[in-house]
């Protein structure tokens, strides 16, 4: 036999619920959630948030716990668009460097 540690009355070993003042017994911690059969990975949202990375990042923070597949999928195109980004600058940087070396800084029409 267990006690309800709300009133202190004796209770059945298999209850849920005290008699006495209505304290709820159960599994620890809360119940498990159940996937939303509308939430799906979309092709869309990544694309989206490839294109505008800004809006990208924002539907993941808005979606990641209600939609989570579709703001993975938006926060993955926002995420590939910053690295296309970073690695297309750092290419950039290197062929300005090396024209500007084999051409000493003057135009090529000069």
């Amino acid at each position: 036999m267990k006690y309800c540690p709300s009133c202190g009355k004796q209770l059945a070993d298999n209850a849920v619920m005290c008699p006495g003042c209505g304290h709820m017994f159960g599994p620890a911690g809360p119940a498990p959630k159940v996937a939303d059969p509308s939430d799906a990975p979309s092709t869309g949202y990544g694309i989206l948030g490839f294109f505008f990375p800004i809006v990208g990042l924002i539907l993941y923070l808005v979606w990641q716990d209600n939609f989570p597949k579709r703001g993975k999928s938006a926060g993955k195109g926002a995420l590939i668009s910053v690295i296309v980004s970073v690695v297309l600058s750092i290419v950039y940087v290197i062929v300005m460097v090396i024209f500007m070396s084999i051409y000493g800084g003057y135009y090529i029409w000069d």
